[in-house]
């Protein structure tokens, strides 16, 4: 089974941009959908992004096109986040997630507080 975890949030500026990782180990992480979901305080899960296994077909929320993206390198089993244009409703828990045979996993979150 796939394990996941999510690195490098932090504290960015509105309009500033931010790209973390979130590592997989484990069989078979090219056959796992892969994406992001956030949580904002106050609010419940929104979805964010997904990704299919091979990389060449994403996923996203309204609100996240044309600002964020998702890819993969199944080489280094790391699924990536980019984000531009940063918003102070932004701020959230970031949480990578995947779907494959086994069922569903997710990573442990990191946050990402953007300032005005």
């Amino acid at each position: 089974q796939v394990q996941l975890v999510e690195s490098g949030g932090g504290l960015v500026q509105a309009g500033g941009s931010l790209r973390f990782p979130c590592a997989a180990s484990g069989r078979h992480f090219s056959n796992y959908v892969m994406g992001w979901f956030r949580q904002a305080p106050g609010k419940g899960s929104e979805f964010v992004a997904a990704i299919n296994g091979k990389g060449d077909s994403t996923d996203y929320a309204d609100s996240m096109k044309g600002r964020f993206t998702t890819s993969r390198d199944n080489a280094k089993n790391t699924v990536y986040l980019q984000m531009n244009s940063l918003k102070p409703e932004d701020t959230a828990v970031y949480y990578c997630w995947g779907v494959g045979a086994g069922g569903r996993v997710w990573g442990q979150g990191t946050q990402v507080t953007v300032s005005s």
